[in-house]
Parts: C-alpha cells; structure tokens; sequence
C-alpha cells in the first residue's frame, strides 16, 4: 500500500502514470495480494511497478488510494482488505519503520498471519527487503530502525510499540526477496509473481485490459461461429504466426459468447499436452473435467475417453476451445467424431500450422492477421506507461519500438515490459539491442516450429531469414531447385507453418511475389545461424554482417562451411582476387557490390550457383561456371568485349541472366549455347541496340528489355510456349511483337507505348493473361506528340483469366469486349480523352477496384447494381458523369468511395446504406437531393471528406466514434456542424474556406485532435473549447478576420504551428511563453510572448516566426 508523509506529496512519473489511475473498489472478498510500502520510499519505482505486474497478471490486489494523504490509525475497509487477502507482500524499506501506518498494516498481516496457521496456514508473507539489511529489521534497538523506534516510545504507548517491534522481528526471520542497489527490479518482481501464482494457482483470465484493438477481430470470428443457426461447421480454426494473440483472441471470442452455451471449456497448451506420455487421456480428463465441473481422472486411454465423452459430455450445448493445436492433432481421436456433438455445439481451435485441421471436412478458418501501428502504440504503452498515453519525451522511441515491433503483440508485450519505468538511456540502449536481435524468450517460442522442420525447410527458412526477406520468388527459386530443396512444396509448407509469407502481387501466380517474415523470425533465424559457430564466424553457414564479410576477405579466413556470402565493399581499399575466395569451395550463393574485382578466378567457387554483382567496376573472367543457374550483373561496368561471355557458353544449367542498367553494354549478349534460360532481363540498359533473338530459348519464361534500345524481338515469340511475363515498355519497338497471340502462358503483359508504334494494336492476345498493362510514354518523353496514336484495342472478350486491367493515357474511344472479362478485380481508366462508354462494365461481378480518371467525355457510368464484392470506387474528373447507378447493392462490400471534380453529378444512389464505409471523400458535388440529413450508420467510417459542398447544415456527425479524419473545406455556405463536439476519436479536422460558419460546437472533448484548419473561416468569431485540446500539434487560423480573442493557449503543451495571419481582429494572444512552437505566424500588432523551440533539441532546419 502507498503512503505518503504529511509534509511532502509523491510526484507521478507522468500525468497518466499508472500510480495516478483509480480502480473501482472490488466488494469485500475480492482480494488476494494486500502490498504494504512507504510512499516515498519506492513509489515510483519498485513497488508502483510490482503492483502493476501484479494487476497485470490479473491478481487482485489492494492498496489504499484514498488513504494516501492521512494519518491515524487504519481503518475497517483496511483491516477487511488485510483480512480477506491471502498473500501479504510488505516492501521494507530504509524508512519504512518511520511510517505508523505502515507499522500498524505490519502488525495486524503478522496477526492474520498466526491467526491463520503460520507458515503453513492460510495467509502467506513475502517480505521484500529493498535496500536495507534483514538483520536490521529484526533488530529494531541497533540497526536503522532504532532512530524511527526512539521517536515512537515518545509518542505511542509501549504496548503497541512492541506489537510493531515483534511484528518486525518475526517478518525479518521470514525467507524473503533482499534486493540491493545493484539488484535488477524486473528479475526479482518476476519470482515474486511465480511465488504468487504458485500460491495462488494459475489465473488465466479469459479477456484482460491489454485487449487493444480486438473487438473486430472478434466480431469476425463470432460471426463464423454462426450462433443462431444449426449447422454441420462446428469447428472455427484461428491460424496465424506464433505471438500474434490467437490465445488472446480466443479467449476474447470465448468469453464474449460463453454465456449462450450450456457447458464451456478453455484447454490450453494442447501441443505440449500431447506431446506427454498418454498425452490423449490427459486431455480428456481435463475435457471432461471441465465439463462436468467436477474432478474427473477415469479415461485410462484414447478409447476410453472417447466413449466417456460420447456417453456424458456430447449431449450439452458446448463451447470448448482447444488452444495451440498442430498437424499431429486429430479431433477423432481425441474427442471422437464431431457428428456426435450437437449441432448447436461449437469447437473453436487456434494453430500456428493450418494444416492441423485440413484432415477435418467441415470447418471454417480466420487467419489472425498483425496489429495495426495504432493498435500496436496503444498496448505498448499499456506495458511500457501502463496509460495509453506516453510522456512526450518517449513518444519518437515508443514509436521505434513500436515499428521495430512490427505488430506482434507478444514481442510488444515483452519490450515494454523491459522499458517500464526505465530512463532515457536504457531505452535507447535497448533500441540498439532490439533492431539487432529480439529476446530470448520470444525466440524460444517461435523456434518450436522451427525444431519441426525438414532439412529442406530449414535450409530455405534460413536463407529467406538472412537474405530474402522482399525479395521476389522467382530469384532465389533457381538456386534452390539445383541444390535439390524442392522449393515449391518446401515455401508451400513454410507458408502453412506460419514462419514466412508470400507479399500477393496483382498478378496472379506468385513467382513474383515477395518474401516476408515477421521480424521476430527473421531474429529467430540469424539466431540459429550465429548458434552454428558461436565464437568463429567464418565457420558459419551463412554470413550477412558485412563487418564479419569484409573481415573474412580481407584475412583470407574463409572455410568451406560458407555456403552463403554477401559483401559489400563500398569503401574498402581492397581489391578482390581469387586468393580472397579459394577458400570457400561449398560457396553456392555470392553477391559483392560496390567492388573492384581483378584476375584470373579460374578454379575457386566450384559450387557457386548464383552469382550476383552490383555496382561493381570490374567483373572478373575465368569463373567456374558448370553449376551456375543464375548470374545477376546489376548497374556493373561490363561491357561487350568481358571476356566472360564467352565463357559462359559451359554455363549449360544457366536458366537466369539478369543484365539491368549495365549501360557500357551496346550490343544484346549471344546466349544461344544456354538453351535452359527461364529468366532473360535487360531492363534499363539505355544503350543496348539491335534485336533479341530469342529463337533457342524454348524454356523462356520472362523477358524484360524496358528502357533500352532494342528495335525488335527475332525469332518467332510465338514458339515461346512457357513464356509468362513479358515487359516492353519504353524500348525502340517498331510494333507489337507478331504471335503474340500464340503466347498459351503469358500472364502479364506491358506495353508502354511511344510514336514509334506505327500501326495499331489489333491482334488478338492470348486467354492466358491475367494482368495487361497499357499506358502512352509519348506524352513521358515527347510532351508535345499527341497521346492518341493508339486508337484502337483487339477485342478482350477472350481474355476470360484477366484480373488485373490498366489503360492509361490511351486515345480509344471503347473497350471492346470489356463485359466478357468475367475474373477482373481490378480495373483502372486514367486520362482516356476518347471514351464515351463503359459498356460491359456492369457485368464484372468479381471486380473490387474501379478507378475511372480524367475520362472528359464520359456522360454515364453502366449500373453498379452487380458488382457485389466492389470494395473501392474511385471517380475522378468526369465532369460530364451524372449519375452512378445501382450504388445501392453495394452496402455490403464498398468501404472506399471517392468522387471528386464531376461537378454534372447531382446525387448518389443509397448512399445512406453504405454502412461498411471506411473512407468517403465527396469534393465538388452536388448532393442537396441524396444526401442524409445524419451519417449515423457510417459507424465504420475513419475519414470523411465533403468539400466544396453547396450546403447550409452539415449532416449530423454524433455517432462516428471511428471518424480520425475530417475535412469540409470550401463550404461557403456552411453554417451548421451538429455533433462535430462528440467525434472523440477525431485526429485531424479541416473547415478552410468555410465563409459562413460563425461558430462551432465545443470541441474540449475532442482530446485526440493533432491539427485544426479553420483558415478563411471569415466570420467565425471564436472556437470554444480550444485551450483544451491537450494533443493539438497544428491551429491553423489565419484569414479568420472575425476572431476577436483567443483563450489562453497555455495548455497546449504539443503545439508546434501556429497561425494566425490576417486575423485582423485579434489584438493579443496569451498563454505562449512555456511553449515550445517551431512555426509562428501573425500580424506585428498582435501582442504574444513566445520562445521558438531549439533547432539543435528538435531536429529542425529552419525555425520561423513570420510576421504580416
């Protein structure tokens, strides 16, 4: 408990510290951990952070806030609170004895403490000697109590002096937590919360305060539970990385709709289970157990159990979760089959790997996706501050933190935990040490999956960790099919396993999709690669410290552990011969930037598989090339006379050759003797002439020569039967490569058009594609050529596969065949002067974007009416669009809408059933006719933009609690916002150019707001509630010529930016001296004392106060 002295106060260590906040007093019985401490003494440290540890852990703990201030002696809610607590945690300090209040709670736990049995009764001490010696606090009449005791005879009667002296003596005989100076706080409150939770027994409690950002998550997962209806989906899977809160959210879920069930069961830790001897039987006793609510050990085995449960458990309503299952786990042979539940039953099952319920045919999956940055701030500071709001001092770290985070609650947990209460110093210490590795714990948890691996999984997991992280599928695929890790199967399982993700490009197929891992199980694999050779880094199979690579070369220390190597030498003195590399003969992937590469490197390397130069400005000869499957020379100084080319005619497994921005090339490389080639790319080599003859290649599966010079393409492309991705953008084609649409693979397709395209584009394209890209580069290159020189299209309506469609600054006047493109989901039309109609557009019922742009002349849209899953609708600068049809349809899928600068539009159909809304932004409409008089059923909504509006009242805002962004700008002749004062979660607000508004709701309750715009606001004469806006960054207020006064800004103490020119009215503003402003403006008559903030403190170029 805290206590203060009558002469001095205890200072918070922030406003929103957790020693400040109030907890609702719990009713009598309720409390299990009673915390007695002296006030000054360790308020702030310590004890403040034992308690919420203790709270935190969900043991309910008492302490006496409304106490902090008296004397006297304690009261009956005190000696209650003592007397129903089981545990008793005394924090003996220097000073404690001088406290009486103290010495009284002493006494009266030591007599709860007899009274109950002793040490083996029902109340349990555990002193906590913080800075002072045992010894002492058992020897009252020697050691530093004697002092406080001197003053007590004096002023207390001897017989309680004694009781407090006794009392003392029996706590300083106790086995107790003696914590010196140099003694780490966290590590002792953490046996001291196993010491509870021993005592106590676990306390799991089904939803916490920590529950950030959850509730639609669990909404979503409630929904697939389908309580009202009978179904044969029983089971709903929760599949996600480990960390990412699924116990959490199933907890959530659980205890959110527990009560519409007869029996409920959390199990928890079920892998760990299973994984004891006759893990199955223990399951099922504590299944059974918990639904029988009654101690249950009867299942000696798996049938046993089963039978068990069919004949007494299945006949309930149930709601049983079973927590961190993997594939091992079968539901048949745990529970027995799920056909023998009610079908009101629901299971409920969280899993790192999805492939544990793929055996089960009837069940639905949610994969559990990261925090939002939002989400992640505000539980990090739950632990770091235990507030949701940090000190201003700490908020750019907490934000590091929070990135370095990467939005796994587990790893957010952890961190701020460590930094709780602690300086400046150590968080940025710890900072340094986070975005190296994270901690040990978080990577023994992730590292049960990866124990679980094949070989094959390791080795691609591993390589993933330390190299390709964003990188693309395709590049590292070749290697890893050479060395036999049989890729595709082994990134599918991966996948499954939670450990890594493909980033989806619109493309479909993932080859060009990216590599993304959670930045925890990036730590995580380094960690295992480190561990190979702790003390000896060359010995390691992988090296990406570029300290370590560099070392290694310069030594010469290399080994044939090395498999993997990246160096880049940007730099370095050191010239790289083949003496460097000798070494390293079980090298299988190499990639040096920035290098001076010279001589012959002729037998070194003999396993290399990849070779990748970047920036390099020589590339040496004599490679051992037999096993390469993939050379990358990027942005190299290499040029047709290397000698490598040649060379390269043994490389006969070459299958990729990657050549981008090497701009000494002039001529196409002859890779005619590389039959195998999959992967041809010479993006951006400018200088490169001539004709690709691509004749041999009948393996090809990309070519890229964008950006270069290249006038044709030989051989006949049609004969290229597994080509997939072909770019020609912004190249010296004469025309469309003929046979095109012989391509039966081709996915993607590119044309960036230029003057040099003499005739139309009308062959037919392949049904294959599933993303064609078309935009005019003349108007890039040669602004003053007309940007119609294609006016024609072949017919799409073959391209049934297509998903993904642009047409950009094109001067055709229709799409032909655009209604039969069944599987487009994307759809985007920028400055297509020409076109008049979308005729077709009304029948792409998958179709989930749609951009139409700067199309001048288009008067109609087709019927939205069937487009069931849009999701966002943009329309931009159509000024002769003037209705958009069947928006009605849509209420269940659009949460994007946009319409900005078609100014024919005089209404949106059932725009008030657009109730998913996220984002709406309406800008130069007029809407008088179909717009709600309340946005009330916008509850989804986090911005709202309805500029240059002809309206008077603005809808009612009162119910948009998620509304972060508002912008009304250029309403002129806005008089009226209701329930902009009720918008709590506002962030940013934008009124500019409201000529007409002469006064808005009070906006003190508007604690999140960060900028105000009510610039050219000219007869708003004043903003209540503005010196409460405690987050305001930016007021922007200038041109508001009716403002007469301000009210003392003082309690701004964010705000940066202050505007205030033209506002001719006002004569004085006070309240600036303590604040810390980089940007003030206003006109010289306007008294204000102010101090521009430091540019050294703030990181500032340039400070200004501008005066008019």
């Amino acid at each position: 408990m805290m206590r203060s002295d009558s002469n001095g106060s205890t200072d918070s260590f922030h406003s929103c510290s957790s020693a400040d906040l109030t907890f609702p007093p719990l009713p009598s019985g309720e409390y299990e951990v009673f915390l007695s401490f002296r006030g000054p003494d360790v308020r702030k440290t310590f004890a403040d952070h034992l308690y919420t540890s203790l709270v935190r852990s969900k043991f309910r703990t008492f302490r006496d806030e409304e106490e902090l201030e008296k004397g006297g002696t304690i009261g009956p809610s005190l000696i209650r609170a003592i007397t129903e607590s089981k545990i008793y945690i005394p924090i003996l300090t220097p000073n404690y004895a001088s406290s009486k209040w103290c010495l009284q709670e002493l006494a009266k736990m030591v007599g709860c403490w007899k009274s109950g049995g002793g040490a083996k009764g029902q109340h349990i001490i555990l002193p906590v000697f913080l800075f002072v010696d045992p010894r002492d606090v058992r020897h009252t009449e020697s050691g530093s109590y004697k002092e406080a005791f001197e003053e007590h005879s004096q002023k207390h009667d001897p017989e309680t002096v004694l009781e407090w002296k006794e009392a003392l003596q029996e706590v300083g005989e106790m086995k107790g937590y003696h914590v010196t100076e140099s003694d780490g706080h966290g590590s002792i409150i953490d046996k001291i919360l196993t010491e509870v939770e021993l005592h106590l027994g676990a306390n799991y409690a089904l939803v916490t305060d920590e529950l950030v950002g959850i509730d639609s998550r669990v909404d979503e997962v409630v929904g697939l539970l389908n309580l009202d209806s009978s179904t044969s989906e029983k089971i709903i899977g929760i599949h996600g990385m480990g960390g990412l809160g699924k116990t959490t959210l199933a907890k959530a879920v659980y205890d959110k709709v527990s009560t519409k069930f007869e029996r409920c069961y959390f199990l928890e830790n079920i892998r760990d289970t299973l994984s004891e001897k006759n893990g199955v039987s223990i399951l099922q006793n504590k299944i059974i157990s918990g639904i029988l609510r009654k101690d249950f050990n009867e299942a000696k085995n798996a049938s046993d159990g089963i039978r068990i449960i069919r004949d007494r458990v299945c006949r309930h309503k149930l709601l049983i979760v079973l927590d961190d299952v993997d594939e091992k786990f079968q539901f048949d042979d745990v529970l027995g089959k799920l056909n023998n539940f009610s079908t009101n039953s629901r299971f409920l099952i969280t899993t790192r790997d999805a492939r544990g319920l793929e055996l089960l045919q009837e069940y639905k999956m949610f994969e559990l996706q990261e925090m939002s940055p939002d989400h992640s701030l505000t539980l990090f500071n739950k632990h770091a501050f235990d507030v949701d709001c940090p000190p201003k001092d700490y908020a750019i770290l907490s934000k590091e933190f929070v990135q370095a985070a990467a939005g796994l609650p587990l790893y957010i947990k952890v961190i701020g935990s460590l930094l709780f209460r602690m300086d400046k110093i150590f968080w940025e210490e710890k900072l340094e040490e986070f975005k190296k590795i994270s901690p040990t714990k978080v990577q023994e948890r992730l590292k049960i999956s990866y124990n679980e691996l094949t070989h094959n999984e390791k080795q691609i997991f591993l390589d993933i960790a330390c190299y390709f992280i964003g990188s693309q599928k395709i590049y590292p695929i070749f290697m890893w099919e050479d060395c036999d890790f049989y890729p595709e199967s082994t990134i599918r399982s991966l996948i499954q396993r939670s450990l890594i993700k493909l980033q989806r490009s619109r493309i479909k197929g993932d080859v060009l999709n990216t590599f993304w891992m959670h930045d925890h199980i990036i730590d995580l694999g380094r960690a295992i690669v480190r561990e190979e050779k702790n003390q000896n880094p060359y010995k390691r199979s992988r090296i990406w410290s570029n300290k370590d690579a560099v070392n290694m070369l310069k030594h010469k220390k290399g080994t044939d552990c090395v498999e993997v190597l990246t160096v880049d030498m940007e730099g370095e003195d050191l010239i790289l011969t083949n003496k460097e590399f000798e070494k390293l003969t079980m090298l299988r992937y190499l990639k040096v930037s920035n290098a001076r590469l010279a001589g012959d490197f002729k037998d070194v390397l003999p396993n290399l598989r990849w070779l990748l130069l970047e920036s390099c400005d020589s590339v040496p000869s004599g490679l051992y090339l037999k096993k390469l499957v993939r050379l990358d020379l990027h942005d190299c100084s290499v040029g047709d006379s290397w000698k490598g080319w040649n060379e390269l005619k043994v490389a006969r497994k070459l299958k990729a050759v990657s050549l981008k921005r090497c701009f000494h090339l002039k001529k196409v490389p002859d890779f005619s003797d590389c039959g195998d080639l999959e992967f041809l790319n010479f993006d951006g080599c400018r200088n490169m002439r001539g004709e690709v003859d691509i004749g041999n290649f009948k393996s090809l599966r990309f070519l890229y020569i964008s950006k270069t010079k290249i006038t044709k393409i030989k051989g006949e492309i049609g004969r290229l039967l597994n080509l997939k991705y072909l770019s020609v953008g912004d190249s010296s084609l004469k025309e469309v490569p003929a046979g095109i649409s012989k391509l039966s693979s081709l996915e993607f397709l590119a044309l960036a058009l230029t003057d040099s395209y003499k005739s139309d584009f009308t062959e037919m394209l392949p049904t294959s594609l599933t993303l064609l890209y078309i935009s005019n580069d003349t108007q890039k290159f040669c602004p003053d050529t007309s940007s119609e020189n294609l006016q024609r299209l072949p017919n799409l309506s073959n391209l049934i596969n297509l998903s993904v469609l642009y047409l950009i600054d094109v001067g055709i006047g229709e799409i032909l065949g655009l209604g039969e493109l069944k599987m487009l989901e994307y759809l985007s039309i920028g400055r297509a002067s020409r076109i008049v109609h979308l005729d077709g557009l009304e029948n792409l019922v998958l179709l989930q974007h749609l951009r139409v742009e700067g199309c001048r002349i288009l008067r109609k849209l087709p019927s939205l009416i069937a487009l069931t899953r849009l999701q966002l609708l943009w329309i931009q600068d159509c000024p002769l669009v003037t209705e958009i049809n069947g928006m009605g349809q849509l209420w269940e899928s659009l949460s994007h809408l946009k319409v900005v600068g078609c100014s024919a539009l005089i209404g949106l159909e059932s725009l008030h059933s657009m109730v998913k809304l996220e984002r709406l932004l309406l800008v130069g409409c007029v809407l008088t006719e179909t717009m709600p008089p309340s946005l009330s059923m916008f509850t989804k909504l986090t911005e709202l933009s309805l500029c240059a509006m002809p309206w008077k009242q603005f809808p009612d805002l009162s119910n948009l609690k998620n509304l972060r962004v508002l912008c009304m700008s250029f309403c002129q002749e806005l008089i009226e916002v209701p329930g902009l004062d009720a918008l709590e979660s506002l962030k940013w607000l934008s009124m500019e150019g409201c000529r007409s508004i002469r006064k808005v709701p009070d906006l003190s309750g508007l604690k999140k707001l960060k900028t105000l715009d009510v610039e050219s606001c000219i007869q708003l004469k004043e903003v209540r509630g503005l010196e409460r806006l405690e987050s305001l960054e930016e007021l922007k207020m200038s041109g508001c010529e009716s403002i007469e006064e301000l009210p003392n800004l003082s309690g701004l103490k964010n705000l940066r930016e202050l505007l205030l020119k033209g506002c001719i009215q006002l004569k004085e503003v006070n309240g600036l001296e303590g604040l810390e402003l980089t940007v003030f403006e206003a006109r010289k008559r306007i008294k204000a004392k102010y101090v521009m903030n430091s540019a050294a403190r703030y990181g500032k170029q340039l400070l200004t106060s501008r005066s008019n």
